[in-house]
């Protein structure tokens, strides 16, 4: 009740900026989804609506935008979609023929990470680069998946750089 307190005395003077700062901290699972879907309601008004929070996780299924800080400087501002879609994961490639896919993959300049037999792990190709390739070669594919990255796995690729001084 204290954080739904909060939102409401912010909310008095009809403000055309909201500015929170973990406003779902304390909120049991259901006060949580209702914050999400009042902070939604007032940005369809035309409000903006600036969160700011550490729990990555309910961010990503809160915010349209993010914009990363870090160590005081902006790192990041993009729609949430574009930000995490540009941040590409590996592939994930399992197939009976791993030896062979693994040498056609350094062949073609990729770097190919073992996980298993069968599985490979390749973090420098898509998986319609790696597909087109398995096709030539008339390679089985039981598995082709490309990861996709967490809000917080992008936040952490982001700001390794900041951390370490760069």
């Amino acid at each position: 009740m204290k954080q739904r307190l909060g939102i409401a005395a912010a909310l008095l003077g009809d403000p055309e900026v909201l500015i929170l700062d973990e406003p779902a901290n304390g909120l049991d699972p259901e006060g949580i989804r209702w914050l999400r879907g009042f902070l939604r309601a007032l940005a369809r008004e035309g409000r903006t609506v600036l969160v700011s929070s550490h729990v990555l996780t309910e961010m990503s299924q809160t915010v349209d935008d993010v914009i990363v800080i870090g160590r005081g400087r902006l790192i990041a501002h993009a729609p949430l979609d574009q930000l995490v879609g540009e941040a590409t994961g590996a592939v994930r490639v399992r197939t009976p023929d791993g030896d062979r896919l693994e040498t056609l993959l350094k062949g073609h300049g990729k770097s190919p990470q073992r996980v298993s037999a069968d599985v490979l792990l390749v973090a420098d190709a898509s998986s319609e680069e790696i597909g087109v390739i398995c096709a030539a070669e008339r390679i089985v594919l039981y598995e082709l998946v490309s990861e996709v990255l967490s809000l917080e796995e992008v936040f952490f690729k982001l700001t390794a750089s900041t951390e370490l001084g760069a």
